[in-house]
């Protein structure tokens, strides 16, 4: 019986060390899957345990990375072109000018990060909500929806440059087209006004801007008295169908109240009146001379200082004067006069003369005069003398005593 009990005792010692053994093989087995071969729910991977670190147990500093200051903006993009989005995933390459129908969408994609946009006047206004711009990472969009007429004009997208948080347009790399918006119903760009007033500037370009809203309307020019047809003949009148009509070399005869007439099939509109006022705009500011009757007056004496301007004619020359007497609120009295210079030249002497009566002390200094038109101005000046009496008696003697007759 003592053996018997002996060898049982052994199997349960052998049993339990199986038992032993066997949950040590499955916890093991178990720190292998939570070692990254099995990922909990909802949790990411992480790639980095259960891979051997190189140089473990070494304290190895953070490598430091030195901030590199981003370029700026504008000053890697590629050369800026638009494009009109027809639908999506379509487009289409513009050129200067586009047609799209009135009541239409009109979206346009500029490439580039960041752009601007440069709208008709008309929409730079816009309180509607029609009209949207965005930046995307690579382009820019503009989108202009429930299109008018109205809203024909130029649109440009600029390229900024950019330094920081200051951003500027850069002109010269702007692209352009001009977008008509046809309607069947205007075929002249509204206007706010019945009457617009031009200046014509002697050689001066004037445009008398008649804008329809189609490429396709045939636009001519008229005058209301007399009622006739103004002769555009493509030197001294120009059209073109984005601007209107140009005047290159203004002139007298060109004055008047005009009118734009535009047809397109059955459909005949009138534009707007224009009131052309001539105006003889000089080429430069003017250049006054100035000459005193004499550098120096004696006490009682009269005095008179003249300043002239020679110039185009039909030029307003305005003329101011600042004197010594000024201060002391001695009264300003001028002759002026204009007429025209000799030799048939279309030139014309401008000219106002300072007059002071009776001679005083006050009356010595500088004597200075301003002459203006619509160019500029500019100053000239001269002084004068005045002498006591003793001094001006002497002079006097001087200038009348008989000069030595020659031998």
């Amino acid at each position: 019986m003592a053996s018997v009990e002996g060898s049982g005792e052994r199997w349960r010692l052998v049993l339990l060390a199986a038992l032993l053994i066997c949950g040590l093989i499955l916890e093991f087995g178990q720190c292998q899957q939570d070692d990254g071969r099995t990922t909990p729910p909802g949790r990411k991977p992480n790639p980095s345990k259960g891979k051997p670190v190189r140089g473990a147990g070494k304290a190895t500093p953070k490598p430091k990375v030195k901030a590199t200051p981003a370029p700026p903006a504008a000053a890697n993009q590629g050369p800026v072109h638009l494009t009109r989005v027809v639908k999506k995933g379509k487009f289409q390459r513009v050129e200067d000018s586009l047609s799209v129908r009135a009541g239409d969408t009109l979206e346009l994609r500029c490439k580039g990060n960041p752009v601007a946009w440069g709208v008709p006047a008309y929409l730079e206004e816009d309180d509607e909500g029609r009209l949207k711009t965005v930046q995307h990472d690579r382009y820019g969009t503009l989108t202009l929806s429930n299109s008018t007429g109205a809203d024909t004009g130029e649109y440009t997208c600029f390229p900024m440059y950019c330094e920081d948080r200051d951003c500027r347009k850069e002109y010269d790399k702007a692209v352009k087209v001009f977008v008509f918006f046809p309607d069947p119903q205007e075929l002249f760009v509204p206007s706010s006004s019945y009457y617009e007033v031009i200046q014509l500037r002697t050689n001066w370009p004037t445009v008398l801007p008649c804008q329809v809203t189609s490429p396709d309307a045939k636009v001519s020019l008229h005058r209301e008295f007399p009622p006739v047809e103004v002769a555009v003949d493509g030197a001294e009148i120009t059209f073109n169908v984005k601007q209107g009509f140009t005047i290159h070399r203004p002139k007298l005869h060109h004055a008047g109240e005009l009118y734009c007439v535009a047809s397109l099939g059955n459909l005949r509109q009138s534009s707007v009146k224009y009131m052309l006022i001539y105006v003889n705009y000089p080429v430069a500011p003017p250049a006054p001379v100035i000459q005193a009757s004499s550098s120096s007056v004696a006490i009682g004496q009269n005095l008179q200082v003249t300043c002239t301007v020679i110039g185009e004619q039909d030029v307003v020359i305005d003329f101011t004067w600042e004197y010594p007497g000024q201060q002391i609120g001695r009264p300003l009295y001028t002759q002026d006069s204009v007429h025209p210079e000799g030799g048939g030249l279309g030139r014309q002497q401008s000219q106002t003369v300072l007059l002071v009566d009776g001679v005083r002390d006050v009356d010595g200094g500088t004597y200075t005069c301003t002459a203006q038109n619509l160019q500029g101005s500019r100053t000239t000046s001269t002084t004068v003398k005045v002498l006591a009496a003793a001094a001006a008696a002497a002079k006097d003697k001087a200038q009348d005593k008989p000069k030595p007759k020659k031998p």
